[in-house]
């Protein structure tokens, strides 16, 4: 669901990770670069979500079954 709605808000799917400071950096960014560039930036913003997505997912496995490396 959350890389769902990367697709559209990136922002906030980053906030809906607990990365509040990251957000709030990443939406006014976001905003700016849609205004100035009309939109050619935005799958930038959405890889990076993603990426936060996988990595908070991949620190749940961890922390879940232990560190098994």
């Amino acid at each position: 669901m959350n890389y769902v709605l990367a697709l559209f808000l990136p922002p906030l799917s980053i906030l809906l990770l607990g990365r509040i400071f990251l957000s709030i950096v990443v939406f006014i960014i976001w905003i700016s670069a849609i205004i100035f560039s009309g939109g050619l930036t935005h799958p930038m913003f959405i890889l990076l979500a993603w990426i936060l997505i996988y990595q908070a997912g991949e620190e749940r496995r961890a922390r879940r079954y232990g560190n098994r490396d």
